[in-house]
């Protein structure tokens, strides 16, 4: 069995020292140069109790620039499976972007803790910083140790219970956050002993992978498309007639994936993961293009992006004592976990079968997605979100869609109906807070305060 890019970024035991101005300032050269912005921020380990095994989960928190006492909270997963959030942290959306020597950062003026309480969370254990003996490969592991981590992140910090949680994430995530705010809102239904409440109010992904039967269809369509950059193969070609005839066999394997026992059928699944990325994705890894931006060449295989100033940030002595994590090895993504995740089957199942209850109980739902990306595609997402089975499907299907306006100009267009929204952002790939980093601050803070 071949390893290959899916649609997904491949790219301790105590509570640690909270990380406050003050004592950044006096572990660094001053307030001016302190290691990433200067909020009130918390960073260290989590041990989890969930299971028998041990695992520490590394976690990030920058409070809001604004008003942290009232702002709400945004977790934000990243993808792989098995990429640290560190990698959104520096490379998208957090207060700060490593140098290019990787020895110190600069202020992101767009950054997503503009007017949120900012978590990242490096999950599962083997990923970036978090370590641990018991190793997730599934979703219903994902799901019971971030909703164990989550309730003790506020219980240790019960000033933000209040306000309300949002959960972000991306690519993978497109399996990750469905099901851990579905835990969520499932346990706030009937609290466990000793558990607090969460307060879920949305649900967001991008560029994720979600429903793999429906989006797995739209290969073809996206590897002919000139959406502002050259087709990379031509509706015409004979390897475009390959591909078309390829989404039959991958689809009749998925279904076959999610039909099997018992629990999916592992083996069942890696056949439909071969049998899909066989078929629809290496024909466009040949093409030596980005998967992750149809307009660019990959230029550091497989990731496609280098972030080994990143590595070189994180690996300092310095920088480690301030984190808690003195001694860990960092890396932007784990080829283990990765594997992990296939061989259980988990990456070729659907997980869209989880957000209709959410929806339903008042909590809203954004999916957006770059559509310069071909590996989680604009094309197969938005094809999802009109095939879900919810109480609002006809009205979300039948609503016109709108120009999403920022600073004067379209930049995406979004269909919204019963707080459900499609976004498809222009001109970015799968990394949208990247690529247009000030219209995903316009849409975060659209979502966060309902006017989007």
């Amino acid at each position: 069995m071949k390893v290959f890019a899916t649609c997904a970024f491949l790219l301790a035991s105590a509570l640690a020292k909270p990380v406050t101005k003050s004592w950044l300032e006096e572990k660094t050269h001053q307030a001016d140069n302190a290691l990433c912005d200067d909020v009130k921020q918390y960073s260290g380990y989590y041990k989890l109790t969930t299971g028998k095994l041990a695992k520490n989960y590394f976690y990030w928190f920058f409070e809001s620039r604004s008003a942290p006492a009232t702002d709400p909270v945004v977790l934000w997963m990243t993808g792989g499976p098995g990429c640290s959030s560190e990698v959104a942290l520096f490379g998208e959306n957090g207060p700060c972007q490593v140098t290019a020597d990787g020895l110190n950062t600069t202020t992101n003026p767009y950054s997503w803790n503009s007017k949120a309480n900012l978590l990242y969370i490096d999950q599962p254990a083997g990923t970036g910083f978090s370590y641990g003996a018991g190793m997730d490969s599934n979703e219903k592991q994902v799901s019971n140790d971030m909703y164990d981590f989550l309730q003790q992140f506020y219980q240790g910090h019960p000033q933000y219970l209040n306000n309300s949680f949002f959960a972000f994430g991306e690519s993978y995530a497109g399996h990750y956050i469905p099901s851990v705010t579905h835990k969520i809102w499932e346990n706030n239904k009937n609290l466990p002993a000793g558990a607090v409440n969460i307060n879920l109010k949305g649900t967001s992904v991008g560029n994720g992978l979600t429903d793999p039967e429906v989006q797995y269809k739209y290969y073809p369509e996206m590897i002919s498309s000139s959406n502002g950059h050259e087709p990379a193969v031509k509706n015409t070609s004979a390897e475009y007639k390959i591909l078309e005839a390829a989404v039959p066999a991958c689809v009749a394997a998925i279904k076959a994936c999610d039909t099997a026992a018992p629990g999916g059928g592992p083996a069942a699944c890696i056949i439909a993961s071969d049998t899909c990325n066989l078929g629809l994705v290496e024909p466009y890894t040949l093409t030596k293009r980005n998967v992750y931006d149809m307009r660019i060449d990959c230029e550091f295989p497989p990731l496609c992006y280098d972030f080994s100033n990143v590595d070189t940030f994180l690996a300092q002595d310095s920088v480690q004592k301030i984190l808690g994590v003195s001694g860990q090895k960092w890396q932007d993504c784990n080829k283990a976990v990765t594997l992990a995740f296939v061989l259980s089957g988990d990456e070729i199942h659907h997980f869209q079968q989880t957000i209709p209850d959410q929806l339903n109980d008042g909590i809203r739902v954004m999916m957006y997605a770059g559509d310069q990306d071909y590996i989680c595609n604009w094309l197969g997402n938005q094809a999802w979100t009109l095939a879900l089975d919810w109480a609002h499907k006809d009205d979300f299907n039948q609503v016109q869609t709108s120009s999403f306006m920022v600073d004067g100009k379209s930049a995406g267009n979004l269909r919204s109906s019963n707080g459900f929204q499609f976004l498809q952002v222009f001109d970015a790939g799968h990394m949208v807070p990247m690529d247009q980093p000030a219209v995903a601050l316009a849409m975060l803070n659209a979502f966060l305060d309902n006017t989007l």
